[in-house]
């Protein structure tokens, strides 16, 4: 089966989990500079969570770009990929109204490496079922971010036990990483 409808109910749902995430911010109490403050770690959380599933949907979407058709696993994995995704508003609430709470955030660090785990199985499926010689499996290559991604969340999950911001600094680094544009697969559709 072709990749397109597979395309449109996963941005369905990212639609869904930003519109979610967004709605759950509050309003500032009062019309100063000083009422934004007090909500600054809330809206830089929101910020860092929404660049993510940004990343996911950019990623998502240059995948399915290279992807001829999609099968059933493909398709299982890309629901277990949604599941972790949709799971990002909620550990970003709880993160945001506990800021520099070691659960919290090690939570959500755990929804992040699980969602990165997700993502690295659904491109495997999609090689998997497009062959080696594919030039899907060629802009993926060895994907070393994802992996280093992994890495970092596997530190920062403990870390936060020691001091939260730390793990939110990995968290940074991560999404930093990534908004460093991979021009692999786009280089790929030019072929």
């Amino acid at each position: 089966m072709h990749t397109g409808r597979m395309e449109a109910f996963s941005d369905g749902v990212i639609a869904v989990a930003l519109t979610i995430m967004v709605l759950g911010q509050k309003m500032p109490q009062g019309t100063d500079l000083a009422a934004l403050r007090t909500l600054a770690p809330q809206l830089l959380t929101y910020v860092l969570s929404f660049v993510f599933i940004g990343i996911y949907w950019s990623k998502h979407h240059h995948l399915l770009q290279v992807a001829e058709r999609v099968r059933g696993r493909v398709l299982w994995a890309n629901l277990h990929w949604l599941f972790w995704l949709t799971l990002i508003p909620l550990t970003t609430g709880w993160m945001k109204e506990n800021v520099t709470a070691a659960l919290s955030t090690a939570t959500y660090g755990l929804v992040l490496l699980l969602a990165a785990f997700a993502y690295h199985l659904l491109a495997r499926e999609l090689k998997i079922l497009h062959g080696g010689a594919h030039r899907l499996a060629q802009a993926i290559g060895a994907d070393y971010k994802i992996k280093l991604s992994v890495l970092l969340y596997a530190l920062a999950i403990p870390l936060a036990f020691v001091h939260a911001f730390v793990a939110d600094a990995l968290y940074v680094v991560v999404a930093g990483m990534w908004l460093i544009p991979d021009r692999r697969i786009e280089n790929n559709l030019g072929r």
